[in-house]
């Protein structure tokens, strides 16, 4: 397969494969003659298995983490466990932070007449350190 048609069967966009090759996430394909890039059922694999692991939010470090262990058939499935339950903490926190945000960011608002004078609580809570 080429490029495109593995980008299209693994729902990545070509510069994401070609990201993920120069950051060795991917080994580099095979080239045809006339320097394309050839990219193999395995290659595919890999590349859907990171799209995957993407798509619920494991960071770069954690995927290539993921890979090795998805690769390793002598892994133990306690390895994969405490990596997701350690991803799953960091997803919690954000979830914590995000609706903090959330939170402040309704109370402004509602504190906001929005009417033609300057004066704006949303404006002197950003200026204010």
């Amino acid at each position: 397969m080429n490029i495109s048609q593995v980008a299209q069967a693994s729902g990545l966009s070509a510069r994401m494969i070609r990201h993920y090759e120069s950051i060795e996430l991917l080994p580099a394909p095979t080239r045809s003659e006339s320097g394309y890039r050839q990219y193999s059922q395995r290659d595919l694999h890999n590349l859907r298995f990171i799209h995957s692991a993407r798509q619920l939010g494991f960071s770069m470090e954690q995927v290539a983490q993921l890979l090795a262990l998805w690769q390793d058939r002598s892994r133990s499935s306690s390895e994969v466990k405490l990596l997701a339950q350690q991803h799953l903490q960091e997803l919690e926190q954000k979830i914590v932070d995000l609706q903090a945000m959330r939170d402040t960011l309704a109370e402004l608002a509602r504190s906001c007449q929005g009417d033609d004078r300057p004066d704006c609580p949303i404006i002197n809570s950003l200026a204010t350190p």
